[in-house]
């Protein structure tokens, strides 16, 4: 069996490593191979000499919309499984040996898998609940995804009119595709990938409960309505 994970990154430097570390010290099965593809999105450092370093390979789109990343980076993966993953996110070490005995059931569809911040605090707290409470009741997840090649054609890949929350979109038509064909959505719970707190370094750790709080902004900004908005808390300091 083989998997692709491919993986946006815009001035990534400080933070790639240590995701594609997780992934080269993963616990795999024998016959399991990972391909790892690494999207530079307008990167000025050296991302891509680290991506290089650690075996990935590399490919660019300089666009600033993340399902034209994402979808550039799994136009050139060579397997039918497929796993995206933020650059500052790391892997425990059953990550793909999980994911490949999901992939083993003939009624597979894919899914995601349990996401927790690098540390906590009260705001911190807040703000991933605010996320992660509904997404519980709407069986959705957040982090990284895995999916079918053939499914993701059947679907469109990620919306390009979308400018963020384009993954819980797309996992939303994943699942919807799925149940036509009465396959299985699954997410991963005992393993989990951790997600650094940068955004809460930068903003503060009230930060998500800032941004949710107003939802209507948040829906411009889905949209592209909110240029300075979206460079403010996304292309310009996550991506």
């Amino acid at each position: 069996m083989k998997i692709s994970i491919v993986i946006p990154a815009h001035n990534e430097e400080k933070y790639i490593g240590r995701c594609l570390s997780s992934i080269n010290e993963q616990l795999l099965p024998d016959d399991l191979q990972v391909e790892t593809i690494v999207v530079l999105n307008r990167c000025t450092d050296k991302t891509a000499c680290v991506a290089k370093a650690h075996g990935a390979t590399v490919v660019s789109n300089d666009s600033k919309n993340l399902s034209e990343i994402r979808n550039t980076g799994i136009a050139h993966a060579k397997t039918e499984w497929i796993i995206t993953i933020d650059a500052d996110s790391w892997m425990s070490k059953g990550v793909l040996a999980e994911i490949y005995l999901h992939a083993k059931i003939p009624n597979a569809l894919g899914g995601g898998i349990r996401i927790k911040p690098e540390r906590l605090s009260p705001g911190i707290a807040v703000g991933y609940g605010m996320m992660l409470v509904p997404a519980f009741f709407l069986g959705l997840s957040f982090g990284m995804y895995w999916f079918k090649k053939s499914d993701f054609d059947a679907i469109g890949g990620f919306n390009e009119e979308l400018h963020i929350a384009e993954d819980v979109d797309f996992l939303r038509r994943l699942k919807s595709h799925g149940r036509k064909s009465r396959r299985r959505h699954t997410i991963i719970s005992t393993e989990s990938i951790t997600t650094s707190c940068r955004k809460f370094d930068e903003f503060g750790d009230w930060h998500f409960v800032r941004i949710f709080g107003n939802p209507l902004r948040v829906r411009r900004a889905i949209l592209g309505r909110e240029r300075e908005y979206l460079d403010k808390n996304w292309y310009k300091s996550k991506r």
